[in-house]
């Protein structure tokens, strides 16, 4: 087995957003979590809602950053005058 090619290995402590903490293997010294077995709904029969605002906005920041790639290939596609369908093909072998 070579000696360079694993990753090192840790105690990692585990954190979770409640408070809860506990240690772990991993090749990460630190990890945080959202849910644990502490404050998981179905352990815990309690519900509890989990913050997805930040992945909308992550989401929303996505589509933001792309509109102007879209409105470009959109602009470049209606500039194509190049028939879309085998009748406009059709239609143009017949014309010309």
């Amino acid at each position: 087995m070579k000696a360079t090619i694993h990753p090192k290995y840790y105690d990692a402590t585990v954190t979770c957003s409640c408070g809860n903490s506990f240690n772990v293997g991993s090749t990460s010294e630190r990890i945080t979590v959202e849910l644990c077995y502490n404050c998981h709904p179905f352990y815990t029969g309690q519900q509890k809602f989990v913050d997805t605002a930040s992945r909308i906005e992550k989401f929303q920041k996505k589509m933001d950053a792309a509109r102007p790639l879209i409105k470009k290939t959109q602009k470049e596609d209606a500039g194509d005058n190049r028939p879309k369908t085998l009748r406009e093909m059709l239609e143009a072998l017949k014309k010309g």
